[in-house]
């Protein structure tokens, strides 16, 4: 879970008045991470740089090899002949280590993991839900004066538009949280963004050999993954995985779990799935910490199609670089800022912390440190090294050297957990307005929605036609645990926007300007 909470400062409302951001106390921003780096995991990303250093050197050493010998005169080649007869032993034994070398290389490199498409959600106008409805619903459901004024000010600061969806369930008075209107909510989300992606790709679901799904809070008996191998008849040796509890961050994780699949099993195709439930998880209770999902989450999900055959790098998007996953649940602090628990009255929710601001800023600093000599350009590397060296060896009085992680990627996917999350991040990280864009406008359009806002921002970028052939995009989450998680795509291609994107219809409303952290179109409602 990701939620930006009531610590995220300024307005995000329904009205015509600018709004103003408010000072955001300490304690509930993000720590200056990068001003305290640890040595230990800046040494995890150069270990992993050295453990690839083979593939790396390997295929430019072939190629100059080959280069000379195309340079090589005819003459040459029948005297260093001559020569090798007269040493048939060591040219049967090098003829044999060279066999045995590119066997091991072919044997042990990773398989490149391609992104054929991917599908986002898009539920019907009817789910919408606008601020006054959303208000005149909760009153009607209960709550007290005090939890509906902390609700009201959460949705004013939140970011969130008034095309957001909640599902069927919650629209209706009373609210009906059953398990079968849970199961239809899934089941609308995850077949409504399948259908399409099928339909895209033209795969044959008899091809696929390896399905992910993951959802946090709803995991059924059976499965969410047995209910799609159920609707689309996939055959009977698939390799099915359902993955729940592991909040927004899920949806990496599952990505991180189908690439290691995909090196182990040849020639398939892995579908993944990645949304969460809210009909059963709607809390109705008065405690303030536990009423931020609900203004917050939102209805949605994606569809992922992934491949490891060499053909089909010519119609994929994009190819998988990298993923970086760092988990900080050791820490009881970080194990407990995202809980799912009973209040005193016994009504179940999800329970954000105060310190989750913290927590979160520690985590990405674990996580950027140990990627960044995965990404980053050499000479911002040296830089960050020295500096690191001379505070830590020789306790100079330097201050840290922050690399600019502008020059390692051309787009940003920052989970839209929360408007205070995407202010923090814009400021530690130093970037620009729109390198944040599709986040802060993920979160207007479709709020929260878990672990598939990453893939709903790829959406946008798309839909705005940024995306270029040899662009790198940085998709960045958090989640319950607590865990901080990566993936580094590269596009391989020139993507043009998707006639079925959820952006059609609106992108051209949503201008890029954004004005104290809100798109400049909510501000003029």
């Amino acid at each position: 879970m990701g939620g930006g909470g009531d610590g995220s400062g300024g307005g995000g409302g329904g009205g015509g008045d600018r709004i103003r951001v408010r000072p955001v106390s300490p304690s509930r921003r993000l720590p200056d991470f990068l001003q305290s780096v640890n040595l230990k995991y800046v040494k995890l990303g150069y270990h992993h740089l050295i453990t690839h250093l083979l593939t790396l050197t390997l295929i430019p050493l072939m190629a100059v090899i080959l280069l000379e010998a195309s340079r090589t005169d005819p003459d040459d080649i029948r005297q260093l002949w001559l020569h090798l007869q007269y040493n048939l032993v060591s040219v049967l034994v090098l003829s044999a280590f060279l066999v045995f070398g590119c066997t091991l290389y072919i044997m042990t490199r990773p398989r490149p993991v391609y992104l054929i498409d991917y599908s986002c959600y898009l539920p019907p106008p009817e789910l919408q839900v606008k601020y006054r409805a959303f208000m005149d619903h909760s009153k009607l459901c209960g709550f007290d004066e005090s939890a509906l004024e902390f609700q009201r000010k959460i949705l004013e600061r939140s970011g969130l538009g008034e095309e957001t969806y909640v599902p069927e369930a919650m629209h209706a008075l009373p609210p009906q949280p059953s398990m079968a209107n849970a199961r239809a909510e899934a089941e609308q989300v995850m077949f409504g963004a399948l259908d399409n992606l099928f339909k895209e790709t033209n795969v044959k679901t008899k091809d696929i050999g390896i399905l992910v799904v993951n959802c946090s809070l709803f995991n059924p008996t059976p499965s969410l993954s047995a209910m799609i191998i159920n609707k689309y008849k996939l055959r009977g040796n698939i390799r099915s995985f359902n993955l729940g509890g592991m909040g927004c961050s899920a949806g990496v994780i599952a990505i991180d779990l189908a690439k290691d699949l995909l090196q182990v099993h040849r020639a398939t195709y892995a579908v993944v799935v990645s949304t969460e439930n809210i009909t059963q998880n709607w809390y109705f209770g008065n405690r303030k910490s536990m009423l931020i999902p609900n203004c917050l989450f939102r209805v949605g999900g994606a569809a992922m199609l992934l491949s490891n055959h060499s053909a089909d790098r010519r119609r994929a998007k994009y190819k998988l670089v990298h993923v970086v996953r760092t988990h900080s649940g050791a820490d009881d602090r970080a194990f407990r800022c995202v809980y799912q628990e009973q209040d005193d009255e016994g009504k179940v929710g999800v329970s954000l912390s105060k310190e989750l601001m913290a927590i979160a800023g520690g985590a990405l600093k674990t996580n950027i440190t140990t990627l960044g000599p995965l990404v980053l350009p050499i000479s911002e590397q040296v830089l960050f090294f020295a500096t690191l060296v001379a505070k830590k060896l020789f306790n100079a009085k330097v201050k840290p050297y922050i690399p600019d992680f502008k020059l390692a990627f051309d787009h940003f996917c920052i989970h839209a957990g929360g408007r205070a999350v995407i202010d923090e991040l814009e400021k530690n990280l130093q970037l620009q307005p729109i390198h944040v864009e599709a986040s802060r406008m993920t979160l207007h359009r479709f709020g929260n929605t878990s672990s598939s806002s990453i893939w709903y921002e790829l959406g946008y970028i798309e839909a705005k036609g940024r995306i270029r052939c040899g662009h790198r995009i940085w998709q960045i989450a958090f989640g319950s645990g607590f865990k901080c998680n990566s993936a580094v795509w590269q596009a391989l291609r020139t993507v043009k926007p998707s006639v079925n994107s959820p952006w059609r219809d609106c992108i051209d409303r949503y201008p890029v300007e954004i004005v104290d952290g809100i798109p400049s179109q909510q501000q003029q409602q």
